[in-house]
């Protein structure tokens, strides 16, 4: 059975921490919680977990209302993932480990995972691991999840961990729960402007509507460089009003560098390169245009120096509005 929250709010030394949050997470799926630093993510898990009790809501599992049960009580799995663990778990000793810390927490990983039943939560579990090692546990996470019917909560504030290992996840920005749904799909269209910003890099544009809301393709112009751009065909309701600001973005790897002439619908910009930044297995391009700052993602730069000038396009269909 699933495990589902109702409307959880806490506060803290009388601050709203989480404010009606609402998820399921169903039996053998990793769900997780993401979010930026002081988002509530962990105080979510310590309610999860039956360390704190919610100020409003509840918690059922396997139909159950486990709300006011002790972590004991619930009987979810909560390990603590460090080198102390691991030795005292596994050697009975109080010593220090020598282990270093990524290695520990591996070891801290698999001793928990062997034993784990019914509900596993996780906090922040792989941040001290390698990437060979964060991938290994996350193979090892899907196959007993699978194979053992968990329900895996997971807390973490890289995007890169929730797009390697879970089956949906819930974005918690401001002790709020923006958007609930699978990774790429959140990626890909985000609720609002802040989800777009924590899952990602983007360009985000304050601009104001051009065209009628019967427009078939909507047009803006941006306030800083004043460029005009047409975006995707949306509903009506997300144009917001013509005398009001809404803010456009587009994730760099949507943006193309080009040198020669395209069609005027391709949202043309000419830009300056004020930056490149090797990231390995791609580069980041960074362009001044006429004031307005872009990033394009590109795999590699051929031919293209600092101070070089060239051709953006922002396809419209990549284009997305945000008047939140």
């Amino acid at each position: 059975m699933p495990l589902t929250l109702h409307n959880i709010s806490k506060n803290v030394d009388n601050r709203p921490v989480l404010r009606d949050l609402s998820f399921s997470a169903n039996e053998g799926e990793i769900f997780g919680i993401f979010g930026p630093s002081s988002a509530g993510k962990s105080t979510l898990i310590n309610l999860i977990a039956g360390k704190i009790r919610p100020d409003a809501g509840s918690i059922i599992h396997n139909d159950t209302d486990v709300t006011t049960l002790s972590c004991e009580d619930r009987k979810f799995q909560v390990p603590v993932l460090s080198n102390e663990s691991i030795w005292r778990s596994l050697f009975r000793t109080d010593r220090t480990s020598e282990l270093a810390d990524g290695e520990g927490q591996f070891l801290a990983f698999k001793s928990a995972l062997e034993n784990a039943s019914g509900v596993l939560v996780l906090d922040n579990s792989f941040c001290d691991m390698d990437k060979l090692m964060r991938g290994s546990a996350f193979d090892d996470l899907r196959r007993a999840a699978a194979e053992r019917n968990l329900t895996i909560i997971l807390a973490t504030n890289d995007f890169e961990e929730v797009l390697l290992g879970c089956d949906r996840v819930g974005v918690l920005v401001e002790g709020q729960l923006r958007q609930v749904g699978v990774p790429q799909e959140i990626y890909e269209s985000p609720a609002d402007s802040l989800v777009a910003k924590v899952v990602g890099r983007n360009n985000f544009f304050l601009a104001r509507r051009l065209t009628s809301s019967k427009a078939e393709l909507p047009e803006y112009q941006t306030l800083v460089g004043e460029h005009r751009l047409l975006t995707g065909k949306v509903e009506k309701r997300a144009l917001a009003p013509i005398n009001k600001n809404v803010t456009l973005g587009i994730r760099p790897e949507y943006v193309s560098i080009s040198f020669g002439a395209s069609f005027p619908e391709d949202n043309i910009l000419r830009a300056t390169v004020t930056n490149i930044r090797f990231l390995g297995a791609t580069t980041l391009v960074e362009f001044n245009a006429e004031g307005l700052s872009v990033t394009a993602m590109v795999l590699r730069v051929v031919g293209l120096s600092v101070g070089d000038e060239c051709m953006l396009s922002l396809p419209p269909d990549r284009i997305q509005i945000f008047n939140d």
